[in-house]
């Protein structure tokens, strides 16, 4: 009873996640994403201060060729998707420790979901 009770739980939160990020508004992700537009490139494969995000769905973490990530990121063995993504933008720095991601984060979770959304939108 007790363990069906937390799976129960278990799956009602998985589900609210995945609603969460299936929430998301591409057009207002696009507004949001100009925070990180002067480190990132989201819609050409041009590395800047951070890394493109070209394709970033399914990837896995410190994998874009012609960039130098911290030894954090490259081992991380994170595969970006949108609950990956989400964690990591959330705060960046306790997310993956050791990183050189200096942007504090987005703290909106509504924020979050539409960058998510637009990232999604450009694959």
């Amino acid at each position: 009873m007790l363990r069906n009770l937390v799976f129960t739980s278990l799956a009602a939160l998985a589900l609210s996640v995945g609603a969460a990020h299936a929430a998301g508004d591409a057009a207002k992700g696009e507004k949001v994403f100009r925070k990180c537009k002067a480190c990132h490139d989201a819609e050409n494969e041009k590395n800047k201060v951070g890394p493109h995000l070209v394709g970033i769905i399914g990837r896995p973490a410190g994998t874009v060729d012609g960039f130098k990530y911290s030894d954090a990121m490259a081992n991380s063995g994170i595969t970006w998707d949108a609950e990956t993504i989400d964690a990591y933008i959330a705060e960046p720095k306790t997310y993956v420790e050791g990183n050189r991601m200096a942007f504090p984060g987005l703290k909106k979770e509504e924020d979050r979901a539409d960058v998510i959304a637009y990232l999604e939108s450009l694959q």
